[in-house]
């Protein structure tokens, strides 16, 4: 269970810092 409950949490931490990337680099390149 703690297992899961880890690898959903460094799921949503990659989602977000992949979303943060995405937003710099479009603002970098408009």
């Amino acid at each position: 269970m703690a297992v899961e409950i880890i690898n959903f949490l460094i799921l949503i931490i990659c989602v977000l810092v992949g979303v943060a990337f995405v937003t710099l680099l479009e603002r970098k390149v408009l």
